[in-house]
């Protein structure tokens, strides 16, 4: 067949996931030109290639072949294949860019060999720097030794990626080595910054000079991955092409200027007298000091790092491809850019490190590559077992040991001098390899697009981890130190206190939480770069400091931390860890032993545990119900009336099935019903009924909670429907008369159902027969022909008999698998319906995108907190692609192989299917949740208020210093609404559900009781705003759409639609709500705005307080 070109995947990095994404999923073949080139012009309409018929058929060259096979070996799908090759089109740089790349680096060059020498001075004496230049660098202590001078560089050289080839858009970086001339430098310039502080005075005279230059766009400091020592100077050229690149220029000494042996992870270069401005040194052995040591070491093993690299990249074009794909994956995960990161250079050795192991060979892929590397980091934990790039043991270099004793992780350099990894925490690694043991699940699992999840979907710690903390004000780490004796870490990080404490820190929380969190990661300490005229930025100008928790869902709640037997040496570590908290217990087993118990008796109390224990560790209550204990309560009293169903003696056919189907029974309900029993003298009373009083407030809403009860089949059963309603509501009758009599329940029975007041729930039963739904479809041809079809009747039924039921049970042993689902979806609801948009998608709806999150997380792991289910909530919202793509989801695994069928069926029928397409096991091609609701329009708006809520929680929750309410997203934006009927607060009898409570609020005329068994039976299922919406939506359907919030809402908003307002022929039969006018002499209607606003305030009188019409939005 002829070979189509694949579509591109959108360009990675800094671009929002969500455009790229939906141009992925663009049509095949048309637009990968346009794509490619990421101007994202329209795709061209796509011509078949003409090939004659002996062309199309020509046996495949034998690199078609080896393609084929790999193709076979290597991915799931030859789809796969095209995505990466598409993905690597767009992220390296173009063959145009590059001409004018390096003719930018050329006219540098010329530049930096021009600039003049200055006269030698002390280097504290500064004056002859102009004023318009500040020294990038923090000279704290600000006295040293050493005397400075500039010469011109002695060489410059391009060194890392750009030149390897292996840059990826859209950040281009080039790196330019300025080697400093011998003569600049003195004997003791290794010791106490002397090194550190010439190279930043070396820099500032250059930024001085470039500053005046047309040539560049900006010229500004930065320092290197966010190290305080390493100050580096950023080109950018003039113009539109300003964004196109960044040379980044890094001073370094001349070869053979230092020796080793001076700068080996034990040696000390900074004196601690110098340091702490003593005058007299003491008499004490000094401190080794590593990471200032290896600071130094990385600027003399810059080139031969890059012949390193480019030796390991010749013949090995994978190479090129598998390190764009691994930092397009490191970018996506926010693993690349900080202090301590895992940056691209560091990944770019860890391939040539697996190269020389013969891990990788050079024939490989970059699929391949990618692979490999992220096999590797999965299996090996480099802060236990460190690696070399070494070849030739020299005796006298250091050994992995030494190394492991200085730093956390470790990667030593080919030099055998250099560790790569040294800013990085223990921590941080761990958090990569976790990373890279998912995605080697999700690469090996066929159900997931492994392309889309790996490389395409942004991580974000938000949304990754299930608990969050700030640390405000880094400066308070200063404290820290001091508290910790972290003074030799602080010397050897040049004052950097929150370097220092980091490490500390987080093995502290990783102690105090071992149990419940499989990963304490953090997030990595960022400076922006600055303008030359500009202070350089202090050690506390890095921002708040973000911790992220992954829980283990079993321990993560428990109240209680064992700890070793009394006698045991270990105990005292464990007091002295844990303090006063800790105190002796003795156990079942007859063991005493330290332990820690943590105050929390409701579930929302157990998951802040961690927090409690976050506080107590840093020595740094408000207590709410959030409603899971209650839902709990619900679900025993339920499961003991099913078994009274089940076992009622003289019913003439037995119950054979007992099925809850009300959102509370699996979990999901977002305000549970609370056992209440009525105050009499609230009500009217007639005979054994209480009626909603005129002059009191509506009563509480007291929802019933419907069951389905299926009786047994028998020849008995009538085939006639009206005959069946007859039976159902004679079993109706019966089934509260037994209950009444063998179990003292007091019900009411109704033609549809049965209520049964039962520990202070009201439960709704309703009678099935499982052949109804078929006797429902028959209709009888005119030609007298009996024929099924589906009717709405046989739908409703089926719905609620049957499909609601498998819904609510599969949705119960999702919440029994994630204790957090049913959190989670009360949440989606709650904000949906403070959206004012809960008649308009249904609640089964929100139960199974919810579900969706938990049974297909990738790239994530199922939440393991409501908040983070929420925020993944919003974003499935707001990104997934609803036009192009059914939501699938897996409930009880149902589907084995079917996805892809579904998803070409539903492609093929697109124009006929719901616009919100979710499909599952038991309902794969009709979509039945979504099939009436929402429209298209609803589906836009809850996606624009999706990506903006979301927004919106972002910004506030990662800038803890913000005073805004997390309360803001449920809070609806009312100026898009043409309309607003503002309600009596009396009259709503959910008025303490609302979203910002009321200051004071009417007794509604219950008590919280679940032991009252012998009562009048309550006022069920009355709430007045509902009928009146409902009748507003009967009289003014096709003039304007109505909107509310369920849970206490205080305002209906309405929108007119407008096309009932454009003037209709006048026709006596459609006068409803219009009056008569003339338009160009023509009798015309329109709709009669003064008469339906009043209208609106007659239906609801004693319920609407007024009608605020917003007339400048509209004109009558």
């Amino acid at each position: 067949a002829p070979r189509a070109r694949a579509r591109p995947a959108g360009p990675m990095g800094g671009v929002a996931p969500s455009r790229a994404a939906n141009r992925e999923r663009r049509s095949a073949a048309g637009g990968a030109r346009g794509a490619a080139r990421g101007d994202g012009s329209p795709p061209a309409d796509p011509q078949p290639a003409k090939l004659s018929r002996a062309e199309l058929y020509k046996p495949p060259t034998s690199e078609e072949l080896t393609q084929l096979k790999e193709t076979e070996d290597l991915f799931h799908s030859s789809l796969l294949r095209l995505q990466i090759e598409e993905l690597l089109k767009e992220v390296t740089l173009k063959e145009t860019k590059k001409k004018k790349i390096d003719a930018f680096l050329h006219e540098i060059n010329n530049l930096l060999g021009a600039i003049p020498e200055t006269p030698e001075t002390e280097l504290t004496d500064q004056a002859w720097l102009s004023k318009d230049v500040k020294v990038p660098f923090l000279q704290v202590p600000f006295n040293v030794k050493g005397k400075f001078h500039f010469v011109p560089p002695a060489e410059l050289k391009v060194v890392g990626s750009y030149l390897l080839g292996t840059c990826i858009r859209p950040e281009i970086n080039v790196d330019i080595a300025v080697t400093m001339p011998r003569e600049i430098f003195q004997d003791k310039d290794n010791l106490n910054q002397r090194y550190h502080r010439k190279r930043a005075l070396y820099l500032s005279h250059i930024a001085q000079h470039l500053s005046k230059e047309k040539l560049f766009g900006s010229v500004k400091f930065a320092y290197m991955n966010s190290n305080h020592l390493k100050p580096i100077l950023l080109l950018r050229p003039q113009g539109k092409d300003e964004k196109m690149v960044a040379v980044r220029l890094h001073a370094c000494p001349s070869s053979g200027l230092f020796k080793p042996s001076r700068f080996y992870p034990s040696k000390n270069n900074v004196r601690t007298a110098w340091f702490m401005e003593q005058s007299t040194p003491k008499e004490a052995t000094e401190p080794p000091t590593p990471h200032y040591n290896n600071s130094i070491l990385c600027d003399t093993v810059m080139l031969s790092h890059l012949h390193f690299l480019s030796n390991a990249a010749t013949d090995f074009p994978g190479m090129k491809d598998g390190l764009a794909l691994l930092k397009v994956w490191l970018n996506q995960r926010q693993l690349s850019k900080g202090l301590g990161c895992f940056s691209g250079f560091l990944v770019s050795m860890l391939v040539a490190y697996l190269l020389m192991k013969r891990k990788i060979v050079k024939m490989m892929s970059g699929y391949q590559v990618l692979r490999s590397t992220l096999q590797f980091l999965a299996t090996t934990d480099l802060s236990v077992t460190g690696i070399s790039l070494a070849k030739d043991a020299d005796p006298s270099l250091p050994v992995l040991d030494d190394f492991h004793q200085a730093f956390e992780v470790v990667f030593v350099d080919p030099s055998g001098l250099v560790n790569l990894c040294a800013d990085m925490t223990a921590s941080k690694y761990h958090q990569v390899q976790f990373e890279a043991k998912c995605s080697m699940e999700i690469l090996d699992d066929r159900m997931v697009d492994g392309f889309q999840v790996l490389l395409m979907t942004p991580k974000p710690m938000l949304r990754t981890f299930d608990h969050i903390f700030h640390l405000k004000h880094v400066s308070k780490l200063q404290g820290t130190c001091k508290k910790m004796q972290l003074l030799n870490e602080l010397m050897d990080r040049g004052g950097n206190y929150v370097a220092a404490a980091l490490p500390f820190i987080v093995s502290l929380l990783a102690r105090g939480l071992s149990r419940r969190a499989q990963l304490v990661a953090h997030s990595l300490p960022q400076t922006p770069e600055w303008p030359i005229d500009a202070e350089p930025p202090k050690h506390k100008d890095v921002g708040p400091l973000t911790f992220g928790l992954l829980f283990v869902p079993e321990f993560a709640a428990s109240t209680l931390e064992k700890g070793p037997q009394a006698d045991h040496p270990e105990a005292l570590e464990f007091r002295s860890f844990w303090g006063e908290k800790s105190e002796l217990r003795r156990f079942q087993d007859g063991s005493i032993c330290e332990a820690v118990v943590w105050e929390a008796s409701t579930v929302c109390q157990k998951r802040l545990i961690p927090e409690q224990i976050i506080r107590h560790l840093c020595g740094l209550l408000h207590v709410w119900e959030t409603g899971e204990e209650a839902m709990v309560s619900v679900v025993c009293s339920y499961d003991d009336l099913s078994r009274k169903l089940w076992n009622l003696k003289e019913l003439p056919l037995t119950v054979t099935a007992v099925q809850g189907v009300h959102p509370a029974l699996r979990y999901t309900d977002v305000f549970p019903p609370i056992p209440v029993k009525p105050i009499y003298s609230f009500h009217d009373r007639r005979k054994h009924l209480l009626l909603p009083s005129e002059e009191k407030p509506c009563p509480a809403y007291i929802t019933p909670l419907k069951i389905i009860c299926h009786m047994e089949g028998s020849g008995q059963w009538p085939q006639d429907k009206g005959a069946i309603k007859r039976i159902k509501a004679a079993f109706h009758l019966q089934l509260a008369e037994l209950l009444r009599q063998q179990h003292q329940l007091v019900c009411r029975p109704a033609v549809t159902h049965t209520d049964v007041y039962k520990d202070g729930y009201v439960f709704r039963l309703q009678v099935a027969y499982h052949r109804e739904p078929l006797i429902l479809k028959e209709v009888v041809t005119p030609e007298g022909m009996l024929k099924y079809q589906d009717t709405e009747e046989s739908r409703q039924l089926e719905l609620e008999t049957l499909h609601l039921p498998y819904l609510t049970s599969s949705l119960h042993g999702l919440q029994q698998q994630h204790p957090v689902f049913g959190s989670t979806s009360r949440l989606a609801k709650r904000w949906i319906s403070a959206q004012l948009l809960s008649d308009s998608i249904s609640e089964e709806c929100v139960d199974l995108l919810v579900a969706f999150l938990f049974l297909h997380p990738a790239p994530f792991i199922p939440p393991s907190s409501p908040q983070v289910g929420f925020l993944r909530f919003l974003n499935l919202l707001a990104t997934f692609d609803w036009k192009n793509n059914p939501l699938i989801v897996n409930l009880n695994t149902g589907l084995t192989g079917e996805q892809g069928k579904i998803k070409n069926k539903f492609v093929a029928a697109r124009s006929r299917l719901p616009v919100m397409f979710l499909a599952t096991p038991k309902d794969q091609w009709s979509s039945m949740w979504t099939r009436e609701r929402p429209s298209a329009q609803i589906l836009q708006r809850l996606i624009l208020l999706a990506s903006e809520s979301h927004r919106a929680l972002e910004e506030l929750l990662m800038d803890p210093l913000s005073d805004q309410d997390v309360k803001m997203v449920f809070r609806p934006p009312l100026d898009f609404y043409d309309v607003l009927i503002h309600l009596n607060p009396n009259q709503i009898p959910r008025q303490l559900e609302s979203v910002d409570q009321p200051v004071k609020s009417a007794s509604r005329g219950v008590v919280k009781n679940s032991s009252a068994t012998n009562i009048l039976f309550p006022v069920v299922d009355y709430d007045p705003v509902q009928l009146y919406l409902q009748e507003l939506r009967d009289a003014f359907d096709d003039l304007a759409l109505f909107f509310y919030d369920k849970h206490g809402g205080e305002v209906i908003a309405v929108l007119w639609k407008p096309l009932s307002f454009q003037p209709q022929p006048f026709k006596v039969s459609s006068m409803k709500g219009r009056k008569v006018t003339t338009l160009n002499n023509e009798l015309v209607c329109v709709p009669n705005v003064e008469a339906i606003l009043e209208d609106f305030e007659i239906l609801g009188e004693g319920l609407v307080k007024s009608v605020e019409a917003r007339t400048e939005k509209w004109t009558i």
